[in-house]
C-alpha cells in the first residue's frame, strides 16, 4: 500500500459532493493553465452547474466520480466516462484524474486511482482506458505500478507550448476482465 507523504491527518477517498465543486473546478482550471495542459484556452472548462449537472448524470448511471479530501480539503478527483457511446462499449469506461498541484507526488493519486479501479470493477466494468500526456512521466509510471499496460501511442494529437504533444493511450482490466463474458442484459434493457 502507498505511504501517505502528508504531514497531517488522513487522506479520504469518498464520492464526490456538490460541496466539492469549487474546489474540483479549481484543481482543474489549474491543470489547463499550468499543468500539463499549459497553453491551452480554458474556453472549454466547465462552469460549477456544469458540473453539478455532470455529477448528477454519473450517479444516474452508477460512473464513480470520486474526491480525495485531508481535513476536509480536497487533494484531488477522479471519475470515469463510457469509452464509447454504442451498447456494445458498455463495460469500458475512460478515467481523468486530477490532483492539485501542491500534493502532486504525495500518494494522493495513486489512492484516488485504486479507489477509481476497485469502484468501476464493483460495478460490472470490464476495462478502463486513459490518455495520458506523453511527457507526463509521473503520470505514466503511477499508472503502470497499477496495472495499466501502454496499448497506443497518438503522435502530436494535442497543440500547446507551441508545438505538437503527443498521448498515451493506457488500458487496464477490471474484475473477470475479458476472461468471461458479461452477464446477460436484463430485459428492460434490450
Amino acid at each position: 500500500m502507498e505511504q501517505d507523504n502528508l504531514k497531517t491527518g488522513a487522506i479520504v477517498i469518498r464520492p464526490s459532493q456538490d460541496g466539492d465543486i469549487d474546489a474540483m473546478l479549481a484543481i482543474y482550471r489549474r491543470h489547463i493553465r499550468r499543468g500539463v495542459e499549459e497553453g491551452v484556452a480554458d474556453d472549454g472548462a466547465p462552469e460549477p452547474d456544469d458540473l453539478r449537472e455532470r455529477r448528477k448524470n454519473f450517479k444516474n448511471r452508477r460512473l464513480p466520480h470520486l474526491v480525495a479530501t485531508m481535513d476536509g480539503q480536497v487533494l484531488g478527483y477522479a471519475y470515469v466516462v463510457p469509452f464509447r457511446k454504442r451498447p456494445a462499449y458498455r463495460y469500458t469506461v475512460k478515467h481523468s484524474i486530477y490532483i492539485h498541484h501542491e500534493h502532486v507526488g504525495q500518494g494522493v493519486g495513486g489512492r484516488l486511482i485504486g479507489a477509481l479501479i476497485d469502484a468501476c470493477a464493483a460495478a460490472g466494468f470490464r476495462q478502463m482506458i486513459g490518455y495520458i500526456d506523453a511527457d507526463n512521466a509521473a503520470s505514466l509510471a503511477l499508472h503502470e505500478r497499477v496495472g495499466f499496460a501502454r496499448v497506443g501511442h497518438l503522435p502530436a494529437v494535442a497543440y500547446r507550448y507551441g508545438r505538437w504533444a503527443d498521448s498515451v493511450m493506457v488500458q487496464r482490466s477490471l474484475g473477470p476482465g475479458a476472461t468471461t463474458p458479461p452477464p446477460p442484459l436484463p430485459l428492460s434493457t434490450r
